[in-house]
């Protein structure tokens, strides 16, 4: 863009968080830090060794007390961002090889740890898969702070100036995500990134609007611009002129006027048109986000993830840690059912602690993980089992097992559990005696003979996202094959049909807990498969309930059997979104 010019200009990227903002640029170009590099000779080997020791160990703590600001600011989800910074400090190879580096070279540990980052950074950015190129940034930001400690330079943060801006920048590392001043950011702008980049995370977890991936876009703006950010559409248009604004300002009243409205029917009952009930529930991993929950109408918790009490520590939690996150969940519902999944450790959840006998796999996800870490950990399952039934004497807690594969696994589960109420038994400690207690259906093999699972279980619930990611082969992080994950692809449907009536025949419930519930254009769908009960993240509650609001049960049937005689799952998709728009027609 000619420097003196202050015509418009449209550039197009990532639509990373969803919205429209409009304000003064406010431009961050990232501080270098410069290197020294000079020798060192081998008794000045120690010296250098212990200097990284003690970078290291400043540099954790560093980016615990960044955590903890962004788990206290943005939530769990957010503050999980930094435990691959944490396992990047304590990565041997890193370590070692920055040691054998300097030995090899006679150079300083700063040239060596910076020579031996950038070859990790330069192999990962030379993959294919795009979370894994993402994870580049991680190792970098990392570096960056470690580097500071260890020259005594400091290190610039994003705080922008004290009045409304649209921060834009080549990229957000997590990192600086703390040092944010959210009263005065409008926007977010930047060259790097892409839908899984932590920009995203962030953006979506502040309600920001945000575009990402622009590539160059800090060279074409200047801190005297005015830019507009449509996170709906991934553009951003410098110095719009007035016809620009004016379109846009009426979109930004569209959304705006339907997000309002929304939020007041959410305090409405779930009911269809002809008085069907739907139940409404919300996934969670925190009291805060339990309260929020009940804000938005949830009608309870379908999904509460434990994980968050075995990430980033350095010990297992205890039993009274078990105990006082479900029970101020609990008491936060009111009364209202709280579903509560035992340990999902494994994947793309690893713990930093080495008590966890985690070991690195080649396949994680179809490994040692969920319910076979537990069953093979029993004395971490049983901590687990008796602070759930601790809460159970607070309000209606019910326990739901992840990743089953068959009834042997599930027997065993409920073996432990019973095991666990003996013990509180005989302690005399309270807990709720008729507790229930469910299979997650998220293998293909507990989906193919669910029949099998009814009688050691008090209801299902679906997990859409690794059902189908296992079903289609498909990693929905790797985009050169994203695009076959098809959630209304007809053995999806056909497979979720077949749950569904398995569940029904048992006289059980069935849920669905993954992001399919969450997807306004879908619920139609499951409800008319008969799914009963949705869970979805508490965002996705207002726009959720109201498609529910707005439709006949006779309609949702309809649908749900055209889909499943449909061969094409893209036609039924479109079918469906054809569907959500018409129901959506009032607000235009």
């Amino acid at each position: 863009m000619d420097s003196n010019s202050s015509e418009e200009h449209q550039y197009v990227g990532i639509a990373a968080s969803p919205g429209i903002a409009h304000g003064s640029v406010s431009l961050i170009r990232e501080k270098a830090i410069f290197v020294p590099k000079y020798k060192v000779d081998e008794e000045q080997m120690k010296g250098e060794v212990s200097r990284f020791e003690n970078a290291l160990v400043e540099t954790r703590k560093q980016i615990q007390d960044i955590q903890e600001a962004i788990r206290e600011s943005l939530g769990e989800d957010e503050a999980r961002i930094f435990d691959a910074h944490l396992l990047v400090l304590e990565d041997n190879a890193l370590i070692d090889e920055s040691i054998r580096e300097m030995k090899a070279t006679h150079e300083n540990i700063e040239a060596s740890v910076w020579a031996v980052g950038n070859r990790f950074i330069e192999a990962l950015a030379k993959i294919d898969d795009e979370y894994l190129r993402e994870r580049a940034s991680d190792i970098r930001d990392v570096l960056r702070r470690l580097l500071s400690n260890l020259t005594g330079q400091s290190l610039e943060g994003v705080e922008g100036p004290d009045e409304k801006h649209v921060l834009v920048a080549h990229d957000i590392a997590p990192s600086d995500s703390a040092s944010v001043n959210k009263e005065h950011l409008l926007g977010l702008v930047t060259d790097a990134g892409s839908k899984t980049s932590h920009t995203v995370i962030v953006a979506r977890s502040m309600n920001i609007p945000a575009v990402v991936g622009l590539g160059d876009i800090t060279q074409k703006v200047r801190p005297e611009d005015v830019v507009l950010v449509d996170g709906y559409e991934g553009r951003v248009i410098v110095n719009p002129s007035a016809d620009t604004l004016l379109k846009y300002g009426k979109l930004k009243d569209e959304r705006t006027s339907i997000e309002e409205r929304m939020l007041v029917l959410s305090k409405e009952a779930s009911l269809t048109q002809d008085g069907y009930q739907v139940q409404l529930m919300a996934n969670i991993e925190s009291a805060a986000e339990a309260k929020k929950a009940v804000e938005l109408g949830a009608d309870g918790v379908g999904l509460f993830r434990t994980e968050f009490l075995f990430m980033n520590v350095h010990s297992l939690p205890t039993e009274e840690e078990h105990f006082q996150a479900y029970r101020d969940s609990v008491e936060a519902m009111d009364g209202a059912p709280v579903v509560i999944r035992t340990l999902d450790l494994g994947g793309d959840k690893m713990p930093s602690s080495s008590e966890y006998d985690m070991v690195e796999e080649s396949n994680p996800f179809l490994g040692y993980r969920a319910i076979r870490y537990c069953l093979g950990h029993t004395d971490v399952f049983l901590t687990q089992l008796r602070g759930l039934l601790r809460a159970s004497a607070y309000g209606d807690v019910r326990i739901m097992y992840p990743m089953i594969s068959g009834a042997f696994e599930l027997e065993q589960a409920n073996d432990l559990l019973e095991q666990a109420k003996a013990e509180l038994r005989e302690e005399g400690i309270p807990f709720n005696e008729g507790i229930t207690s469910g299979a997650m259906i998220e293998i293909p093999s507990a989906a193919i003979a669910c029949d099998t699972l009814v009688e050691g279980s008090s209801f299902f619930s679906i997990g859409t996202n690794d059902l189908i990611q296992y079903m289609m082969a498909v990693d929905r992080l790797n985009d050169r094959v994203a695009h076959l994950y098809e959630p209304t692809h007809p053995a999806v449907l056909r497979t979720l049909d077949m749950i569904v009536k398995a569940a029904k025949s048992g006289d059980l419930g069935v849920s669905v807990c993954g992001e399919m519930a969450g997807d306004p254009v879908l619920v139609p769908l499951l409800v008319g498969l008969g799914i009963d009960t949705l869970s979805v993240t508490v965002g996705a509650l207002p726009n959720v309930k109201y498609v529910v609001q707005n439709m006949r049960i006779e309609e949702a049937r309809e649908l749900a059997k055209e889909a499943l005689s449909e061969p094409d799952g893209s036609k039924t998709y479109e079918r469906l979104l054809e569907f959500y728009n018409s129901r959506m027609a009032e607000f235009y």
